[in-house]
């Protein structure tokens, strides 16, 4: 694994393949007019909301992954009355639909919130890879508006549909979170045979009645999604090893050589598992024109911007792409959630975006439908500190050298405008009276000033780079903490 940027509390170290996957997979550039400028817009808003919710989130475990049968550390099944038979196991698990009953779910407290603290989209898991809706499919009984939920008789039993009502409201985006393996589905994992790992438990190629079911019923899915719930911006596929696998993939692997197959797939059988990326993609741009579709880690036309999950890559990518990033505690809620300070959160979105990068950030709601105490004191801090400084946040393109030293860079994309964006040092010691922007140099009669402060700020371009002088009456009474925004109206 890369060294990270920042320490994320509780990281697992199984990201560590799928970082790579989600940031080196190649990228094929969408040729629809549409998309390309919704990416362009998406590119412009920088900041937004992850949320993985579900009936897991009542034991505090990692998501759907403990009813997965790989022999990992990280997805260990420690819950339920006997761990050790997984048979029992999966069973108590599906169970948690019973007495899965969040009555203190508001979305407009979470969807303002997210707002004040500058966030401009969410992405919301509509389906994780166990199979459970939290949208009223009418494709399964495994949801959450299923008579047999105690949460289904609530007026805000649809889930989905009250997020996405509510974000858009406060005039976010909606993006829906979907799995495209479905561990619940007898398609997927049929019953007569024991799931292996986290894929399709029998050969498509000897069934594919079979495989056609499931795939009628991932579609159908997905087009409820994108018909009933109103506009949808982003459709965030999860579960890259469901794909059509190359020729040379799956050679490679019944050769012995899975370790030099190419990306697309984690571990364990390489399948080949064709959902029809290309026809779905289509069918739901007829539903939601100029629709972004992210098909994670799976190379080609589908997967519109990449994801680096849970680190900041050392530079630019080039590419769209955003880091998904815990904000503290697991992807999904844990008991105690260990939350960034607000001086590590403001510092990692700077240097994400100042590499051309968005953030998307994850919270996991408790089991009652809350959020922890802790989630919105992050978020005020984050929110107060961008009322200042968004002009260097949103809109903004990355400009080299990037990042030197303890300064950002960001760009306005309609303008000469040009944003350093100094970085408190570890010994708080806050600004100091100056500092040298490496690697670039002010235009003849540029001005510069701060970002919440009056006037203007003295400078000289030196070998290095231009450097800013910060009068005593600005750094006596800051515009804010932790990360200062200098404005370089043009630059050489």
């Amino acid at each position: 694994m890369k060294k990270l940027t920042f320490i994320v509390p509780l990281l697992f170290a199984f990201f560590a393949q799928a970082q790579l996957e989600h940031e080196i997979t190649d990228y094929v550039w969408p040729t629809d007019e549409k998309v390309l400028q919704k990416l362009e817009d998406w590119q412009d808003l920088k900041f937004g909301l992850l949320m993985h919710w579900g009936t897991y989130s009542q034991w505090g475990v990692v998501e759907s992954w403990s009813i997965c049968p790989e022999d990992e550390g990280w997805c260990a099944r420690k819950k339920g009355s006997n761990p050790d038979d997984y048979f029992t196991y999966k069973k108590e698990y599906e169970n948690l639909k019973l007495s899965f009953n969040p009555v203190n779910f508001e979305p407009g407290k979470w969807a303002k919130a997210a707002s004040n603290a500058g966030m401009k989209y969410v992405v919301f898991t509509t389906k994780h890879h166990d199979g459970f809706c939290m949208f009223d499919s009418k494709y399964t009984d495994y949801k959450i508006t299923d008579k047999d939920c105690p949460f289904s008789i609530n007026p805000k039993a649809n889930v989905a549909k009250e997020v996405f009502d509510a974000f858009r409201t406060e005039g976010m985006w909606a993006g829906a979170y979907f799995s495209k393996p479905d561990w619940n589905n007898p398609n997927y994992w049929d019953p007569k045979f024991p799931p292996l790992d986290r894929n399709v438990n029998y050969d498509p190629d000897l069934h594919p009645e079979k495989w056609e079911k499931f795939v009628d019923f991932t579609h159908n899915q997905i087009m409820e999604l994108l018909t009933d719930y109103g506009k949808i911006d982003i459709l965030w596929l999860d579960g890259g090893w469901v794909c059509k696998q190359s020729d040379e993939a799956l050679k490679a692997y019944y050769e012995g050589r899975h370790a030099k197959a190419p990306s697309g797939f984690i571990k364990n059988r390489v399948i080949s598992q064709d959902i029809r990326m290309d026809e779905l993609a289509a069918k739901a741009r007829e539903k939601q024109p100029g629709l972004i579709v992210v098909d994670r880690a799976v190379k080609g036309p589908n997967q519109n911007y990449l994801t680096p999950e849970n680190r900041v890559p050392d530079t630019q990518l080039p590419y769209p792409w955003e880091s998904c990033i815990i904000a503290g505690g697991g992807w999904s809620w844990v008991p105690n959630p260990q939350y960034m300070t607000p001086k590590q959160a403001i510092h990692m979105l700077i240097d994400i975006v100042a590499k051309g990068g968005n953030l998307l950030y994850n919270i996991g709601p408790a089991p009652d439908g809350s959020w922890p105490e802790d989630a919105y004191k992050l978020l005020d801090a984050m929110g107060k500190w961008i009322d200042v400084n968004g002009e260097a946040i949103y809109s903004t393109r990355a400009i080299a050298p990037f990042k030197t030293d303890n300064i950002c860079l960001t760009q306005q994309k309609d303008s000469k405008a040009v944003y350093a964006l100094y970085l408190e040092q570890e010994d708080g010691a806050g600004l100091p009276a100056s500092f040298t922007v490496k690697g670039i140099k002010a235009a003849k009669g540029a001005k510069l000033s701060m970002l919440g402060a009056s006037g203007t700020l003295k400078w000289e371009n030196t070998a290095e780079g231009v450097k800013v002088y910060v009068p005593q009456k600005i750094r006596t009474k800051l515009p804010c903490d932790l990360a200062w925004a200098v404005k370089i109206s043009a630059v050489e």
